[in-house]
Protein backbone atom coordinates (compact mmCIF):
# COMPACT_ATOMS: atom_id res chain seq x y z
CA UNK A 1 0.00 0.00 0.00
CA UNK A 2 1.29 3.71 -1.06
CA UNK A 3 2.47 5.57 2.43
CA UNK A 4 0.22 7.81 3.80
CA UNK A 5 2.86 10.54 3.12
CA UNK A 6 2.25 10.09 -0.53
CA UNK A 7 -1.41 9.33 -0.81
CA UNK A 8 -1.71 12.36 1.09
CA UNK A 9 0.35 14.04 -1.59
CA UNK A 10 -2.71 13.31 -4.09
CA UNK A 11 -4.98 14.96 -2.25
CA UNK A 12 -3.37 17.88 -2.06
CA UNK A 13 -1.99 18.05 -5.57
CA UNK A 14 -5.20 17.17 -6.79
CA UNK A 15 -8.06 18.73 -5.19
CA UNK A 16 -11.45 17.51 -5.06
CA UNK A 17 -14.06 18.33 -7.60
CA UNK A 18 -15.73 21.87 -7.68
CA UNK A 19 -19.13 22.50 -7.09
CA UNK A 20 -19.47 23.58 -10.86
CA UNK A 21 -18.53 20.18 -11.95
CA UNK A 22 -21.36 18.59 -12.48
CA UNK A 23 -21.75 14.83 -11.10
CA UNK A 24 -24.63 13.59 -9.28
CA UNK A 25 -23.05 10.61 -6.57
CA UNK A 26 -26.73 8.84 -5.79
CA UNK A 27 -28.16 9.16 -9.24
CA UNK A 28 -24.51 7.69 -11.07
CA UNK A 29 -24.67 4.41 -8.36
CA UNK A 30 -28.40 4.03 -9.34
CA UNK A 31 -27.60 4.01 -13.36
CA UNK A 32 -24.67 1.77 -12.18
CA UNK A 33 -27.02 -0.39 -10.60
CA UNK A 34 -28.99 -0.93 -13.90
CA UNK A 35 -26.07 -1.53 -15.95
CA UNK A 36 -24.44 -4.62 -17.27
CA UNK A 37 -20.64 -4.83 -16.49
CA UNK A 38 -18.48 -5.09 -19.57
CA UNK A 39 -15.36 -3.51 -20.10
CA UNK A 40 -14.98 -2.06 -24.04
CA UNK A 41 -11.62 -3.31 -24.90
CA UNK A 42 -10.32 -5.20 -27.50
CA UNK A 43 -7.96 -7.58 -26.96
CA UNK A 44 -9.60 -8.72 -24.17
CA UNK A 45 -12.82 -9.40 -26.26
CA UNK A 46 -10.55 -10.97 -28.57
CA UNK A 47 -9.50 -13.32 -25.88
CA UNK A 48 -13.08 -13.79 -24.45
CA UNK A 49 -14.35 -14.67 -27.79
CA UNK A 50 -11.32 -17.36 -28.30
CA UNK A 51 -11.56 -18.98 -24.98
CA UNK A 52 -15.47 -19.93 -26.14
CA UNK A 53 -13.89 -20.91 -29.55
CA UNK A 54 -11.10 -23.46 -27.95
CA UNK A 55 -13.71 -24.32 -25.45
CA UNK A 56 -16.35 -25.42 -28.26
CA UNK A 57 -13.21 -27.01 -30.35
CA UNK A 58 -12.21 -29.20 -27.99
CA UNK A 59 -16.13 -30.63 -27.09
CA UNK A 60 -16.63 -30.85 -31.13
CA UNK A 61 -13.28 -33.42 -30.93
CA UNK A 62 -14.28 -35.22 -27.48
CA UNK A 63 -18.08 -35.83 -28.60
CA UNK A 64 -17.73 -36.12 -32.53
CA UNK A 65 -14.17 -37.49 -33.22
CA UNK A 66 -13.80 -40.14 -30.24
CA UNK A 67 -17.15 -40.59 -27.95
CA UNK A 68 -19.90 -40.97 -30.77
CA UNK A 69 -17.47 -43.93 -33.03
CA UNK A 70 -16.77 -45.68 -29.52
CA UNK A 71 -18.78 -48.65 -29.24
CA UNK A 72 -18.75 -49.17 -26.03
CA UNK A 73 -22.31 -47.20 -24.71
CA UNK A 74 -21.76 -46.71 -21.73
CA UNK A 75 -18.75 -45.24 -21.99
CA UNK A 76 -19.74 -42.61 -24.43
CA UNK A 77 -22.67 -41.49 -22.19
CA UNK A 78 -20.69 -41.00 -19.30
CA UNK A 79 -17.83 -39.09 -20.57
CA UNK A 80 -19.98 -37.21 -23.24
CA UNK A 81 -22.17 -36.09 -19.56
CA UNK A 82 -18.86 -35.34 -17.64
CA UNK A 83 -17.46 -33.44 -20.16
CA UNK A 84 -20.27 -31.85 -21.07
CA UNK A 85 -21.48 -30.79 -17.71
CA UNK A 86 -17.61 -29.12 -16.88
CA UNK A 87 -17.86 -27.34 -20.09
CA UNK A 88 -21.11 -25.72 -19.13
CA UNK A 89 -19.94 -24.99 -15.59
CA UNK A 90 -16.49 -23.68 -17.30
CA UNK A 91 -18.02 -21.16 -19.78
CA UNK A 92 -20.93 -19.90 -17.02
CA UNK A 93 -17.77 -19.30 -14.90
CA UNK A 94 -16.51 -17.41 -17.41
CA UNK A 95 -19.23 -15.43 -18.37
CA UNK A 96 -19.88 -14.75 -14.43
CA UNK A 97 -16.39 -13.35 -14.16
CA UNK A 98 -16.40 -11.51 -17.23
CA UNK A 99 -20.35 -9.65 -16.91
CA UNK A 100 -19.86 -9.75 -12.86
CA UNK A 101 -20.77 -6.09 -12.02
CA UNK A 102 -18.41 -5.15 -9.34
CA UNK A 103 -20.30 -1.81 -8.01
CA UNK A 104 -19.87 -0.18 -5.09
CA UNK A 105 -21.99 0.04 -2.29
CA UNK A 106 -22.33 1.60 1.12
CA UNK A 107 -18.79 -0.61 1.84
CA UNK A 108 -16.79 0.52 -1.72
CA UNK A 109 -16.81 -3.00 -2.40
CA UNK A 110 -15.65 -3.51 -5.28
CA UNK A 111 -15.35 -0.94 -8.26
CA UNK A 112 -15.21 2.59 -7.34
CA UNK A 113 -17.84 4.81 -9.08
CA UNK A 114 -15.85 7.77 -11.30
CA UNK A 115 -15.69 10.95 -10.10
CA UNK A 116 -17.44 10.70 -7.28
CA UNK A 117 -14.73 12.82 -4.98
CA UNK A 118 -17.42 16.32 -5.09
CA UNK A 119 -17.57 18.23 -2.68
CA UNK A 120 -21.00 17.79 -1.90
CA UNK A 121 -20.21 13.88 -1.60
CA UNK A 122 -17.56 14.56 0.77
CA UNK A 123 -19.82 16.43 3.14
CA UNK A 124 -21.94 13.89 2.80
CA UNK A 125 -19.90 11.73 4.21
CA UNK A 126 -20.08 13.45 7.70
CA UNK A 127 -16.15 13.12 7.94
CA UNK A 128 -14.45 13.99 11.64
CA UNK A 129 -12.12 16.49 12.06
CA UNK A 130 -8.69 15.31 10.93
CA UNK A 131 -10.37 12.31 9.29
CA UNK A 132 -8.26 12.22 5.70
CA UNK A 133 -9.82 9.98 2.96
CA UNK A 134 -7.51 9.49 -0.73
CA UNK A 135 -8.40 10.76 -3.82
CA UNK A 136 -7.57 8.41 -7.02
CA UNK A 137 -6.36 11.16 -9.88
CA UNK A 138 -6.49 9.01 -12.68
CA UNK A 139 -10.91 8.98 -12.29
CA UNK A 140 -11.07 11.23 -9.40
CA UNK A 141 -12.35 8.76 -7.24
CA UNK A 142 -12.67 8.40 -3.83
CA UNK A 143 -10.10 5.72 -2.91
CA UNK A 144 -10.71 3.08 -0.49
CA UNK A 145 -8.82 0.91 1.32
CA UNK A 146 -6.90 -1.89 -0.68
CA UNK A 147 -8.39 -0.29 -4.23
CA UNK A 148 -5.60 0.17 -7.00
CA UNK A 149 -6.44 1.82 -10.33
CA UNK A 150 -6.88 -0.13 -13.90
CA UNK A 151 -5.86 1.40 -16.74
CA UNK A 152 -7.79 -0.72 -18.72
CA UNK A 153 -11.36 -0.53 -16.91
CA UNK A 154 -10.40 2.92 -16.11
CA UNK A 155 -11.17 2.98 -12.87
CA UNK A 156 -10.31 1.60 -8.87
CA UNK A 157 -11.48 -1.79 -8.31
CA UNK A 158 -11.08 -2.87 -4.83
CA UNK A 159 -9.20 -5.77 -3.77
CA UNK A 160 -7.94 -6.04 -7.17
CA UNK A 161 -5.78 -8.99 -8.00
CA UNK A 162 -5.10 -8.50 -11.35
CA UNK A 163 -6.80 -7.85 -15.17
CA UNK A 164 -7.02 -11.41 -16.86
CA UNK A 165 -7.66 -10.40 -20.65
CA UNK A 166 -9.19 -14.14 -20.95
CA UNK A 167 -12.04 -12.87 -19.07
CA UNK A 168 -11.97 -9.51 -20.31
CA UNK A 169 -12.24 -7.47 -16.67
CA UNK A 170 -10.42 -7.30 -13.53
CA UNK A 171 -10.49 -10.08 -10.97
CA UNK A 172 -11.03 -8.33 -7.94
CA UNK A 173 -13.77 -8.57 -4.60
CA UNK A 174 -16.76 -9.63 -6.27
CA UNK A 175 -15.99 -11.71 -8.75
CA UNK A 176 -12.75 -13.86 -7.77
CA UNK A 177 -15.25 -17.02 -6.69
CA UNK A 178 -15.97 -17.23 -10.28
CA UNK A 179 -12.73 -16.73 -11.51
CA UNK A 180 -11.27 -19.47 -9.47
CA UNK A 181 -14.09 -21.49 -10.18
CA UNK A 182 -13.56 -20.95 -13.91
CA UNK A 183 -9.50 -21.45 -13.86
CA UNK A 184 -10.66 -25.12 -11.89
CA UNK A 185 -13.01 -26.08 -14.56
CA UNK A 186 -10.76 -25.28 -17.41
CA UNK A 187 -8.12 -27.66 -15.67
CA UNK A 188 -10.72 -30.16 -15.06
CA UNK A 189 -12.20 -30.36 -18.81
CA UNK A 190 -8.02 -30.26 -20.09
CA UNK A 191 -7.30 -33.25 -17.93
CA UNK A 192 -10.69 -35.03 -18.70
CA UNK A 193 -9.84 -34.13 -22.43
CA UNK A 194 -5.98 -35.18 -22.13
CA UNK A 195 -6.96 -38.65 -20.73
CA UNK A 196 -9.54 -39.30 -23.27
CA UNK A 197 -7.24 -38.81 -26.05
CA UNK A 198 -5.01 -41.08 -24.57
CA UNK A 199 -7.05 -43.62 -24.59
CA UNK A 200 -8.45 -42.97 -27.92
CA UNK A 201 -5.06 -43.07 -29.60
CA UNK A 202 -4.64 -46.37 -27.70
CA UNK A 203 -7.94 -48.02 -29.10
CA UNK A 204 -6.94 -46.47 -32.77
CA UNK A 205 -3.36 -47.96 -32.56
CA UNK A 206 -4.44 -51.73 -31.40
CA UNK A 207 -7.71 -51.55 -33.83
CA UNK A 208 -5.26 -49.98 -36.79
CA UNK A 209 -7.42 -46.93 -36.80
CA UNK A 210 -10.16 -49.31 -39.06
CA UNK A 211 -13.75 -47.69 -36.84
CA UNK A 212 -11.44 -45.86 -34.55
CA UNK A 213 -12.87 -42.15 -35.78
CA UNK A 214 -15.78 -40.98 -38.68
CA UNK A 215 -13.09 -38.85 -39.97
CA UNK A 216 -10.18 -40.28 -41.66
CA UNK A 217 -6.76 -41.44 -39.75
CA UNK A 218 -4.65 -38.11 -40.81
CA UNK A 219 -7.57 -36.08 -39.65
CA UNK A 220 -8.40 -38.37 -36.66
CA UNK A 221 -4.28 -37.39 -35.69
CA UNK A 222 -4.58 -33.49 -36.74
CA UNK A 223 -7.17 -32.93 -34.66
CA UNK A 224 -6.39 -35.09 -31.67
CA UNK A 225 -2.75 -33.79 -31.69
CA UNK A 226 -4.36 -30.47 -31.30
CA UNK A 227 -6.54 -31.19 -28.69
CA UNK A 228 -3.57 -32.20 -26.69
CA UNK A 229 -1.64 -29.20 -27.33
CA UNK A 230 -4.31 -27.17 -26.12
CA UNK A 231 -5.33 -29.30 -23.57
CA UNK A 232 -1.48 -29.28 -22.15
CA UNK A 233 -1.43 -25.54 -22.42
CA UNK A 234 -4.38 -24.95 -20.30
CA UNK A 235 -4.05 -27.30 -18.26
CA UNK A 236 -1.01 -26.51 -16.82
CA UNK A 237 -1.67 -22.16 -16.96
CA UNK A 238 -4.76 -22.81 -14.88
CA UNK A 239 -3.72 -25.24 -12.61
CA UNK A 240 -0.94 -22.41 -11.45
CA UNK A 241 -3.40 -20.16 -11.70
CA UNK A 242 -5.42 -21.89 -9.18
CA UNK A 243 -2.82 -22.89 -7.34
CA UNK A 244 -1.95 -18.91 -7.07
CA UNK A 245 -5.58 -17.60 -6.55
CA UNK A 246 -6.01 -19.84 -3.46
CA UNK A 247 -3.07 -19.07 -1.77
CA UNK A 248 -3.76 -15.79 -2.14
CA UNK A 249 -7.30 -16.31 -0.80
CA UNK A 250 -5.83 -18.30 2.49
CA UNK A 251 -3.49 -14.88 2.91
CA UNK A 252 -5.89 -12.67 1.70
CA UNK A 253 -3.49 -10.71 -0.28
CA UNK A 254 -3.81 -10.14 -3.61
CA UNK A 255 -1.52 -10.43 -6.07
CA UNK A 256 -0.76 -6.89 -6.50
CA UNK A 257 -0.46 -6.37 -3.16
CA UNK A 258 2.16 -9.14 -3.13
CA UNK A 259 4.27 -8.06 -5.94
CA UNK A 260 4.12 -4.65 -4.37
CA UNK A 261 5.78 -5.73 -0.73
CA UNK A 262 1.95 -3.78 0.73
CA UNK A 263 2.23 -4.12 4.42
CA UNK A 264 -0.88 -5.02 5.83
CA UNK A 265 -2.91 -2.47 7.33
CA UNK A 266 -6.33 -4.62 7.33
CA UNK A 267 -7.29 -7.53 9.96
CA UNK A 268 -6.43 -10.35 7.73
CA UNK A 269 -8.87 -13.37 7.11
CA UNK A 270 -6.72 -16.42 6.86
CA UNK A 271 -7.70 -20.05 5.49
CA UNK A 272 -11.26 -20.78 5.85
CA UNK A 273 -11.87 -17.61 6.84
CA UNK A 274 -10.69 -16.02 3.77
CA UNK A 275 -12.46 -18.92 1.92
CA UNK A 276 -15.82 -18.11 3.49
CA UNK A 277 -15.16 -14.59 2.27
CA UNK A 278 -14.65 -15.20 -1.09
CA UNK A 279 -17.31 -18.15 -1.78
CA UNK A 280 -19.65 -16.81 0.69
CA UNK A 281 -20.62 -19.16 3.79
CA UNK A 282 -19.88 -22.50 5.13
CA UNK A 283 -18.73 -24.74 2.72
CA UNK A 284 -21.40 -26.53 0.96
CA UNK A 285 -21.89 -27.34 -3.15
CA UNK A 286 -23.18 -23.50 -3.29
CA UNK A 287 -19.05 -22.70 -3.56
CA UNK A 288 -18.24 -24.88 -6.72
CA UNK A 289 -21.72 -23.80 -8.08
CA UNK A 290 -21.54 -20.59 -10.42
CA UNK A 291 -24.95 -20.16 -10.80
CA UNK A 292 -25.77 -19.70 -7.04
CA UNK A 293 -27.00 -15.81 -7.00
CA UNK A 294 -28.15 -15.40 -9.81
CA UNK A 295 -30.57 -12.75 -10.05
CA UNK A 296 -32.26 -13.57 -13.31
CA UNK A 297 -35.77 -11.99 -12.26
CA UNK A 298 -33.59 -8.95 -11.75
CA UNK A 299 -32.48 -9.53 -15.39
CA UNK A 300 -35.97 -9.90 -16.90
CA UNK A 301 -36.99 -6.81 -15.27
CA UNK A 302 -34.14 -4.59 -17.09
CA UNK A 303 -35.08 -6.56 -20.31
CA UNK A 304 -38.80 -5.26 -19.80
CA UNK A 305 -37.50 -1.54 -19.43
CA UNK A 306 -35.56 -1.72 -22.44
CA UNK A 307 -32.52 -3.90 -22.88
CA UNK A 308 -29.26 -3.99 -20.51
CA UNK A 309 -26.61 -1.05 -20.86
CA UNK A 310 -23.41 -1.34 -20.95
CA UNK A 311 -20.82 0.18 -18.64
CA UNK A 312 -17.49 1.55 -20.12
Amino acid sequence: MQSSGHRFRDVEHHPLLTENDSYDSSSSEADMADRVWFIRDGCGMVCAIMTWLLVVYADFVVTFVMLLPSKDFWYSVINGVLFNCLAVLALSSHLRTMLTDPVSNSDCNGAVPKGNATKEYMESLQLKPGEVIYKCPKCCSIKPERAHHCSICKRCIRKMDHHCPWVNNCVGEKNQRFFVLFTMYIALISAHALILCGFQFFSCVRGQWIECSDFSPPVTVILMIFLCLEGFLFLTFTAVMFGTQIHSICNDETEIERLKSEKPTWERRLRWEGMKSVFGGQPSLLWINPFAGFRIRRLLLRAKKGGPEFSV
